[in-house]
């Protein structure tokens, strides 16, 4: 790619950006949330059209102005949330767009052999809402490889897999790199571009910021990179002080619209002034469970205590969500889709900030020099990326939406925070603000539940680990003790009794 330059509206994602991709090699592509790395990547797979610059392959300058100029140039993407239809089975949706009658035959000999060859493991027939994460991921990359590519852009790949399904699936990278095709890797998870890449190219502010032969770096270096400037890579953990407990649940379950049990008969406590983390597969009942405290999802049984500083008891099941609130439990989750779960995409940010406390107004006019305080420090302090605040959300990259929602939360100065994937999709420097952030509440004395996907900084933050495996207790260990290959261990089966030991 060279001299790649895109613009939408006010926002220059790309400038003057060169990238070189080598045969039988795999490059990672770093740079902070807003730095233009998905905008660069969707041009060269055809979803976007580059303003000025020429793409050539193998030294022949090409078009590619959709995704299926794209395959017939021997590139396809495999996007952080898949394109896959859950009522078919793994087969339908790896043929699915290809042109003439199948033969069904045929085309499960080729699945199975691209399988053989690199080391994957799909069952054809398998329908994809019976499917693990890992296992839809696999059906994505079958499905580009199925189709010709040769050049396969993975953007975010290891982001909801445990430790050991990463590993299995760096082997098949590695797999398909000694087979001659050419993988580019856009993540955060530096000890992961550490660990699968040959080198990295860094964008900054979209333009290129620098390339790095992975093996002569270090992650500081490339943080740096990326960044501009020094960043502390280090994750305080402060030793709690006076713990007293906050919050005490007891035997909850919950069961979703469809009938299905997500938690079942979960129990633990929480203490003021330490860090809870949370551990697990997705979809194994974090979301449910959280929003079950929150007062926002029904719940079948149990019991939720809030205990205040004069050791008041009251119980949570069945109050209305604004009334947990009012006692000092915030819930900041991160949902996939951040517009309209989690903010309003064409109201700004101060308005956004607003909605925390439009119900507490007993005002004829609503009062809008708060929230907008609160939206300027938020911008301050996270370094959101905007023009100003009066913009529409949905124009701001995804991480920048993200930290408007985190941040909104945090301001709150909860008693109990309870934090779900704050740091989904931001870059380092970013996620290192925010576990600051998190670790000042933890100071104040607030009971902090944090669930996470990077076992890494769940083991570094968190004072104790609680394991969650199919909407049950695994186990609870100490966040100094454990190794990340017993926490994955336990995020697949539950405890050695089989039922989950879930003590404190």
């Amino acid at each position: 790619m060279r001299g790649i330059s895109k613009r939408f509206d006010l926002k220059q994602a790309n400038t003057d950006v060169n990238f070189v991709l080598y045969k039988g090699e795999i490059v990672s592509l770093l740079g902070e949330n807003g730095s233009g790395k998905t905008t660069l990547m969707n041009m060269l797979a055809g979803i976007y059209y580059p303003d000025e610059g020429q793409i050539l392959i193998g030294g022949r300058e090409v078009t590619i102005s959709s995704p299926a100029e794209a395959y017939l140039n021997g590139i396809g993407m495999v996007h952080q949330h898949f394109k896959l239809v859950d009522v078919f089975s793994a087969w339908e949706n790896i043929v699915l767009g290809e042109d003439g009658k199948y033969d069904v035959a045929a085309a499960k000999a080729k699945i199975r052999s691209i399988c053989d060859k690199y080391g994957f493991v799909v069952d054809p027939d398998k329908k994809v809402y019976n499917m693990t994460v890992s296992e839809k991921q696999t059906v994505e990359i079958v499905k580009v490889i199925y189709r010709g590519a040769d050049i396969l852009i993975l953007d975010e790949p290891t982001a909801v897999l445990t430790p050991q399904e990463c590993e299995r699936l760096f082997e098949v990278m590695r797999n398909m790199k000694a087979d001659g095709k050419s993988i580019i890797i856009i993540t955060h998870k530096l000890n992961e571009v550490m660990a699968i890449s040959d080198r990295v190219v860094v964008l900054r502010q979209g333009r290129n910021a620098g390339e790095l032969e992975t093996a002569k770096t270090t992650m500081q270096e490339m943080t740096d990179m990326m960044v501009g400037h020094a960043v502390t890579l280090d994750i305080e953990r402060p030793e709690p002080v006076d713990p007293k407990k906050r919050l005490v649940i007891k035997n909850i379950c919950v069961t979703d619209a469809e009938g299905v049990p997500k938690v079942k008969n979960v129990s633990f406590y929480m203490n003021s002034g330490e860090i809870l983390g949370i551990a697990g597969i997705s979809g194994s009942g974090q979301k449910e469970l959280l929003e079950a405290i929150a007062g926002i999802q029904a719940v079948d049984e149990g019991s939720v205590k809030y205990i205040d500083e004069n050791e008041n008891e009251t119980e949570l099941i069945g109050m209305h969500p604004r009334d947990i609130r009012e006692l000092g439990v915030a819930l900041s989750f991160v949902p996939e889709d951040r517009l309209g779960m989690g903010l309003v995409g064409n109201m700004d940010i101060s308005e956004n900030m607003m909605l925390r406390t439009f119900g507490e107004s007993h005002k004829w006019f609503t009062d809008r020099e708060k929230p907008r305080k609160v939206a300027e420090d938020v911008v301050d302090v996270l370094e959101v990326s905007t023009p100003g605040l009066d913009i529409p959300v949905r124009r701001l990259s995804g991480g920048n939406i993200q930290k408007i929602l985190v941040g909104r939360e945090i301001s709150s100065n909860p008693k109990v925070l309870l934090t779900a994937y704050a740091v989904r999709g931001l870059d380092i420097n970013s996620s290192y603000k925010i576990y600051d952030l998190i670790n000042e509440q933890k100071k104040k004395g607030v009971a902090v539940l944090f669930v996470g996907e990077d076992l890494d900084v769940l083991m570094q933050i968190s004072d104790k680990i609680m394991v969650l495996c199919d909407g049950q207790v695994s186990d609870i260990v100490d966040a100094k003790k454990v190794t990340k290959n017993e926490i994955g261990l336990l995020m697949t089966s539950l405890g050695q009794e089989g039922v989950g030991k879930g003590e404190q």
